[in-house]
Order: C-alpha cells, then structure tokens, then sequence
C-alpha cells in the first residue's frame, strides 16, 4: 500500500482544517480522488492546529512528576495546565477531578472498579459497549430503548423508584447516539437521578466534539470522553466529575505515580499511602503527549466557536438527511424520529443491499470512507433493524439479500462540503446503477473481486 498527497488542486475548505485533507486514494476504476473520511463518529482525524501544538512541544519532551531537570519541570507544568484546560473546557466544579485515562472505555472502566459496595447501576439498552459493559460487578438493571426523549425520563424514573433495596445507585447514559446521532435528554435525566437519590455518568465521546459541554449546566456527576474523537491522536481520554468515589476507593492501577509513600512492614509485607487527588488513579508514567493533544483540541474549538460549528454541522445533516430521503430504499436508523435534534452520525441500510458490500463500493469506487456494521451498539442496532446481525465479515454483491447490519456516515467540524456532496451523489448513483465491481471477503474485509 502507498500513500500520496494532493501536490495541486482545488482548495478543500472547512471551519477547522485537519490532517489527511491532501491525501489522494486509488479507485478501481482508474485514477486517483482525495480520500472523503466520513468514520468521525469511530476516530475523528487530527486537527492541524492540534497537530502543531504537539509538533513544537515535542523537542521539549520529558518525564511528568519525576524529574528536577528543566524539561521534566516543563512538561510536568505542560500535564497540570491541561488538566485546567480540561476542566475549564468541561465547565468543572470547584472540587471536581479531571482523570487522564487511555479512553472513554477506560474512563468508565475506571468509574465502574470505584463504585461503592451495594452500588446499582442503571443503563439503557442503547449504549455503546463502552459505557454498556463495565458494569459487570455491579447489579445491573439494563433499560429498553425508549422511543422518545419523555418515555427515557419516565423509564429511568420508574426503574430507579422501584429498586430495593434504596441504597447507592448510578445511572450511566450516552450524550449523543454513535449509531443514530440522537441528542439524549441529558439535563432531564440528572434531574430524574438526583430526585430519587442516585448519581450519573455522562459519556460523552459522540457528544463533545459536536456541542459545547457544561457539566455544571447538564448537572452530572461526571463525564467520560476520548481524544480521538475530538480530533486530537494518541490515545487518550478523560474521566471528569466528583471526587468522593474516586478519592475513597482503592486505585484503579497500582503503581508509581499513584503511591505518594511504600513502606515496609516488620512482618515483611508492604504499606503503601495513595495519593488522594488524580493522581491516585494515574499509575504509571503519563501519556503526556496525548494529554497536551487533548487540551489543544479543547482551545481549538473553544476558540472557533461551537455556535458556528454546530450551525455548519447542522446544515450538512439536512444536507445528507435530505439526500438520502430522496433515494428510493433507503431507510435511516432513528430512535426519537426525524424531528430529534442530532449531530453529524447518521446511520442507514439500504433494501437489497448487504451492508459490507455497499461501503466497500463507496470506498473502491468512490474514495469515501464509511462504517458498516453494528458499531460497537450491537442491542442498539439489533432493535432499530428488528432482527440478527448478519455474521462478521459477510460481504455478499446486492442480489444476495438485505444485511441485518447498517451503514454510518459521520462528520464533524473538519469535514468539507465536498465531501458530502460527493457522498450524497453516490449513494444515489449506487442505488440507482449498482456498483461496477463485485467485492469478496478477505480478511475480514471486502476487497474488488472484479468488474460487475
């Protein structure tokens, strides 16, 4: 495999410019395109800015916490700072904690090993397996998918209300659907929480790239995202909120950075004195650079201005909505209905069309990149198509029958207009013409077979 850039050609113009925008694909039908990377909802590319920030500290690297020398002490500064740029992005509370973790996955992995003993732990069906699965030591009551933003208030009210015994309970609920770009009731459902004496989580991994986020505001105990959704690399993620669990439960990793003292005892074993703040639950040496990347995301988009940001996104969501409205067979995927205000994540199938087949065509024939699948939502998607995914993998041509998987299209803040033009003029053509290659399984993937 090659890679190549666009030395010349039209201008590829959007709000906040990312890494990748030059980079040129071969189609199998001759020739090259710019790529279309329609997947933000999976890994958002880097924005430029963010990737110059990290490129001028980079010479300047150096241990976090342990060293005296100039660039340890610089980069420890750099670590703490964005820290502050974290919570003052996230709109933190006095007392707050902001946690660095790998992601949004270990963020409540991270939550879900400081529960208290007894702990009850509320989730509705529609999570992404990030937030729908850390729960597994817990008494875990899962939620059906409610079919308005009222009927996921009265659930959770009925379910918390009903549960025996009353003790210490936990509600954990997506911000913004990765599979259908919902906005959820996020506000409401902290109240409802709060009303019958149990705390929430908010992850927000599909919902701070594309809207300002207050946790003061929504008032919940804590948020959890991830970097490479916020057009920052390297892997890092954030867990934000109310200290009391964090500061009163046994680290999450143990190790240095987490000990403020060891000791050993007469009989041989070993004390050992935790931390009380973040660091408690930072074992290890820090990702320092992912950490820098995230804080330059959160000024980047601080500083462009969400409100112009989610006017622009909102645009192309009517934009591919409408598109797709207007080709026959196409069915999007929603929750709440069209009137359900939603980020960019939009999420089809089309009638006589496997799923896998279809994004390969987009991506052979066209340069666009897309998701099919079930999008890590498995319950989710299950219960929108009202069947059995198709097995993995499975990647048929389209007289073989309707895939039980979906597509997704997502994009955000750096994503042209072309872009989705393009994508819109090819669902319609495929639709209408079929694609021109057969693809086969390979690898797990779809790979060109030949001319159709």
């Amino acid at each position: 495999m090659s890679v190549s850039t666009l030395a010349a050609g039209p201008a590829v113009c959007a709000p906040l410019p990312v890494l990748g925008a030059d980079v040129r694909v071969p189609l199998v039908t001759g020739g090259e395109v710019s790529y279309a990377a329609l997947d933000y909802a999976a890994s958002a590319p880097a924005l430029r800015r963010v990737w110059d920030d990290v490129a001028a500290y980079a010479p300047y690297y150096g241990s976090v916490h342990r060293g005296a020398g100039y660039l340890s002490q610089l980069s420890t500064d750099l670590f703490e700072n964005s820290r502050a740029a974290v919570a003052g992005f996230l709109g933190c509370r006095e007392g707050d904690q902001v946690v660095f973790t790998r992601s949004t996955t270990d963020s409540l992995n991270l939550l879900a090993s400081v529960l208290p003993a007894g702990c009850r732990v509320f989730v509705f069906e529609t999570e992404h397996h990030a937030a729908l699965l850390p729960w597994r030591g817990a008494d875990v009551t899962y939620l059906d998918a409610p079919s308005t933003p009222a009927q996921a208030v009265e659930t959770l009210e009925r379910a918390l209300s009903d549960r025996d015994p009353y003790g210490p309970a936990l509600v954990c609920v997506t911000g913004a659907s990765n599979v259908t770009g919902e906005l959820w009731p996020v506000r409401e459902l902290a109240a409802a929480a709060h009303a019958h004496g149990a705390r929430i989580v908010l992850d927000a991994a599909q919902l701070a790239p594309h809207h300002p986020l207050d946790i003061t505001e929504l008032d919940v105990d804590w948020v959890a995202f991830s970097g490479h959704k916020l057009y920052a690399p390297f892997g890092s993620g954030v867990l934000a909120g109310r200290a009391d669990w964090l500061r009163g439960a046994e680290p999450y990793l143990a190790g240095g950075g987490a000990s403020r003292a060891v000791s050993r005892r007469a009989d041989g074993g070993v004390d050992v004195e935790w931390h009380e703040g973040a660091a408690r639950h930072e074992a290890g040496s820090p990702n320092v650079i992912g950490v820098y990347a995230i804080a330059a995301a959160c000024r980047a988009l601080t500083e462009a201005g969400f409100d112009r940001l989610v006017e622009r996104e909102q645009r192309l969501v009517a934009e591919v909505r409408a598109g797709l409205a207007g080709v026959p067979g196409v069915r999007v995927l929603s929750l709440f209905g069209d009137d359900a205000p939603r980020v960019g994540v939009i999420s089809f199938v089309v009638d006589g069309w496997n799923s896998s087949h279809f994004a390969a065509a987009l991506s052979a024939e066209y340069g666009i990149g897309v998701r099919d699948g079930l999008f890590c939502a498995h319950p989710l998607v299950r219960t929108l198509l009202g069947g059995e995914p198709d097995a993995p993998g499975e990647c048929g041509a389209p007289d073989e029958g309707q895939s039980l998987n979906a597509i997704r299209v997502s994009f955000g803040a750096g994503t042209p207009d072309e872009h989705v033009e393009r994508f819109v003029r090819a669902v319609r053509e495929l639709v209408s013409n079929g694609a021109r290659w057969i693809y086969r399984t390979e690898g797990g993937r779809c790979v060109p077979a030949g001319a159709a």
